[in-house]
């Protein structure tokens, strides 16, 4: 019989870092009484077994892999998750053959969802970074439709700056090797937003239809 176990990892992902200078900070805090900093959402890990080692600081997540984190989700079948002696972060997620690993990012907000995939998935939570390696393939949805696609054999995803990178390789999901990307112009993705927003609005104005 399958069984479920979880996992909270609250540092796997890593919060993203915002700097001001030290004017700023005091005119603000001249201006209004200090707020606490948003808490860090934690992170659950499903999956069909678990093996902890406590002297390595590894956890090994095994079968029907779902680690969830806010609004970031990651599909595999291996998950190995390890701690290094200053608290750094670092995953790595395998899936079994003829399947890929996938993580989706999604942003309410904007109405995006960034979804990759790959046969591996690497994080380094001291650079902050994701790497897709082999078939890998980052594609930027708005309300559920594709709009921008990155295609390679690597893809890095910097969290931090949101900066991409892709190469080429033997493993490219790309034809002939190589990186192939297709970006829409920025005023067709604002004007996708624009309208999922307005449709959005409007079914919160309608009233339910009687039954």
């Amino acid at each position: 019989m399958t069984k479920e176990t979880s996992f909270f990892l609250p540092r796997l992902l890593g919060a993203l870092l915002l700097a001001t200078s030290a004017a700023s900070s005091l005119a603000q805090s001249q201006a209004a009484p200090a707020t606490a900093p948003a808490e860090e959402p934690s992170t659950q890990v499903v999956s069909d077994s678990l093996r902890y080692d406590d002297n390595k600081r590894e956890s090994t997540f095994i079968g029907n892999v779902v680690a969830t984190r806010g609004q970031l989700v990651i599909n595999s079948d291996q998950l190995v998750v390890s701690e290094d002696k200053a608290g750094n972060q670092f995953g790595t997620a395998t899936a079994n053959k003829g399947r890929l690993v996938t993580i989706i990012q999604n942003r309410p907000e904007t109405f995006e969802r960034i979804e990759g995939k790959g046969l591996r998935a690497e994080y380094d939570g001291s650079k902050s970074q994701f790497d897709l390696i082999g078939q890998a393939v980052v594609t930027r949805y708005i309300c559920d439709k594709p709009y921008d696609t990155i295609r390679g054999d690597r893809v890095r995803y910097y969290q931090k700056t949101d900066v991409y990178e892709a190469q080429g390789g033997p493993n490219s999901s790309a034809a002939g090797g190589r990186v192939r990307s297709l970006a829409e112009p920025r005023a067709r993705t604002q004007a996708a937003m624009d309208a999922c927003r307005a449709a959005q609005g409007t079914a919160k104005r309608t009233p339910a239809a009687k039954k």
